[in-house]
């Protein structure tokens, strides 16, 4: 018969040591990439090109951050993706917010056929839809104007569709039916009731959509051939292509373009993961 005391302490290193030590590992092996751009962005050009490379840089360069930030127009750069952020985000919430509530809270007939189409676009890939909105967009002459990366958001898309109707799910309907009984209409339960509750979900629709803007490469590269309209993604491939061997302000910039959404994952983790879990209670 084997010990107890074995047993409990076994047991004790299967359900906790264990998971800590491979989520440390993994939390490890994630980090580092952000430290080695942090730390190149640090080293001097000598330093750099040391073989074996340094984990620790033996000077600090600081001024590499101003320097990047004077090689490229960056404030101009971060302008432009700002004002694409702001704009998507808004028409995401406006959007996917009236879309999902229809699909929630309204009956009406084909409801559910409607929506499994909404979702079977999901996997339709971005490629196949992309020379037809490009053509859309030059008829429109909206080609080099930031447009045809704001006015996707004011349509929809599923997955935050999915997301969100899966969130009203779990609100009551009897919520809706005293707004009814009050003499409110729909647009009101929705304005006044709803979207008060609906704090968590938008959150996280809204961290994706930034998200999303922020680090969007292929749309600008598309429809964007003017440099004073270039977004950081483009400015940094930019900047590159014109100091090759200037890795440490490369990393630099990056270091700053990134700055911003880990600032923002952490200032509204808890709406992230209290949208995420509670969107899952309720098929």
């Amino acid at each position: 018969m084997s010990n107890p005391l074995y047993r409990k302490n076994a047991r004790y290193i299967s359900r906790y040591v264990i998971p800590r030590v491979i989520l440390i590992v993994m939390a490890v092996f994630y980090i580092m990439p952000y430290y080695w751009m942090i730390v190149t962005s640090l080293k001097g050009t000598v330093e750099l090109r040391a073989a074996p490379p340094t984990i620790f840089p033996h000077e600090i360069h600081f001024e590499h951050y101003a320097a990047a930030v004077r090689f490229i127009p960056f404030f101009r750069y971060m302008t432009n993706s700002l004002s694409i952020v702001t704009f998507s985000v808004i028409g995401a919430l406006i959007s996917n917010s009236l879309v999902a509530y229809g699909f929630s809270r309204i009956n009406w007939p084909g409801r559910e056929k409607v929506f499994l189409i909404v979702i079977a676009t999901m996997f339709i890939p971005f490629p196949v839809v992309l020379v037809a909105l490009f053509d859309i967009f030059a008829k429109f002459k909206m080609v080099n104007t930031f447009l045809p990366l704001i006015i996707p958001a004011y349509t929809g898309q599923a997955l935050y569709i999915f997301m969100i109707r899966q969130y009203l799910l779990t609100i009551p309907k009897e919520i809706s039916d005293a707004g009814f009984i009050d003499g409110a209409n729909e647009f009101e339960i929705f304005y006044r009731l709803i979207i008060p509750l609906m704090k968590p979900v938008i959150a996280v629709v809204a961290i994706f959509t930034a998200l999303g803007s922020w680090n969007d490469f292929l749309g600008p590269l598309i429809y964007l051939t003017k440099q004073e309209m270039y977004t950081l993604s483009i400015g940094l491939q930019f900047f590159r292509s014109q100091h090759e061997v200037e890795y440490s302000l490369l990393m630099a910039a990056s270091t700053l373009v990134a700055l911003p959404v880990v600032l923002i994952f952490l200032c509204f983790q808890r709406f992230f993961v209290e949208g995420i879990t509670m969107g899952a209670v309720k098929g």
